[in-house]
């Protein structure tokens, strides 16, 4: 069990940090919109108990407001 633990640990320290490479051309507005579309999907999902509507609509919301912010 403890090897499996460690590959998945491994897992996603490796796929966390592909995705944050993507992330270093972007513009301060594309930045704001991830954010945003992540911070809307936790809230989304936190709000609804799970819901993968609730979740879905939090990032679109939350994508529209960090896009808008700095504007």
């Amino acid at each position: 069990m403890k090897t499996f633990h460690k590959m998945t640990v491994i897992s996603v320290t490796v796929c966390a940090l592909t995705v944050l490479s993507g992330c270093s051309n972007m513009s301060r507005r594309d930045k704001n919109t991830a954010v945003g579309a992540g911070v809307g999907a936790v809230a989304g999902a936190i709000l609804t108990g799970g819901s993968g509507i609730g979740t879905a609509g939090g990032a679109a919301v939350g994508g529209v407001i960090g896009h808008q912010i700095g504007r």
